[in-house]
């Protein structure tokens, strides 16, 4: 009886289901923000190509050819 007292496995059951539903609730947002970071280290990466293609004084490397050399 005292490991019931001490070990209530209903609650537990009760707490992992919880737990559960929560994180099904916000895999949406958590899915949409994973999104939105993987986006905008493409944009910052694209960003320095272009900066990269621009400065560098060799003309093969300007313009759009630098997406076929990577």
């Amino acid at each position: 009886m005292s490991y019931l007292r001490k070990h209530n496995p209903l609650q537990i059951f009760a707490s992992q289901i919880i737990t559960i539903v929560k994180d099904y609730l916000t895999m949406n947002r958590k899915l949409k923000m994973a999104k939105y970071r993987v986006n905008y280290q493409m944009y910052k990466l694209n960003q320095m190509e272009q900066l990269i293609a621009e400065n560098n004084e060799h003309v093969f490397l300007r313009g759009n050819k630098i997406n076929l050399q990577r």
